[in-house]
């Protein structure tokens, strides 16, 4: 039986980048019937008003957390650098963008590098440009595909079906099997327990259908 992996995620959420590495290791050992998903939730809506004060205390007492309990690495010079502005929507409309041009994942890895190694502001349109450019895209049809109808209305279907999932939290992991859809447990520290539990659902999945056969 095959199945999909929706990976539900932010590129500004830090705690999906405090769980990329054992993302990584989980995508590598999946099995082969098993394709793999990315939707992005929008962690934050569009937005132009300086971040509040307690809004960046909290942020940066949760990557001093995620910084000790997983090791992740995070540029604290960011808040001094950047003009942090609460809105993740434009970040994910580039990743959008990018994925016209088969650069979806590496567009997002490049956000979270900008903002959590580079203090580089994450939101904002010269940000993604420069990107962009980095990872050799063709910045003009870059350009008009972030601003354009057809990036807008796929962030829009792939927040739908995120609500329509019941995921309210990133990063999340669903599995559709057939017509069902599973949540996963997403185990910060080790692969082996989606892993574990994709293989288990699979082989669940795979009895019930000889039966019905």
């Amino acid at each position: 039986m095959k199945g999909i992996l929706y990976y539900i995620h932010d590129p500004m959420c830090s705690w999906c980048w405090g769980y990329k590495p054992t993302w990584d290791k989980l995508k590598a050992a999946l099995p082969e019937n098993i394709q793999i998903e990315y939707l992005l939730g929008g962690l934050a809506p569009d937005n132009h008003e300086p971040m509040p004060q307690e809004m960046r205390l909290m942020l940066q007492q949760t990557w001093r957390r995620i910084e000790s309990q997983l090791g992740t690495q995070f540029n604290h010079d960011y808040w001094t650098l950047a003009d942090p502005v609460r809105t993740t929507y434009p970040a994910c409309r580039a990743v959008i963008a990018a994925n016209k041009q088969g650069a979806g994942e590496e567009m997002n890895q490049a956000i979270q590098r900008a903002y959590y190694l580079r203090a580089m502001t994450p939101h904002i349109d010269s940000t993604h440009l420069l990107l962009a450019q980095e990872i050799g895209l063709n910045v003009e049809q870059f350009t008009r595909d972030c601003k354009g109808v057809s990036v807008e209305q796929e962030f829009s279907r792939q927040r739908d079906f995120c609500q329509a999932l019941g995921v309210h939290s990133f990063p999340s992991l669903i599995l559709q099997l057939g017509e069902k859809y599973h949540a996963i447990t997403l185990d910060y520290g080790s692969e082996l327990t989606s892993l574990k539990e994709i293989e288990q659902r699979m082989t669940w999945a795979k009895s019930i259908d000889k039966t019905k056969r």
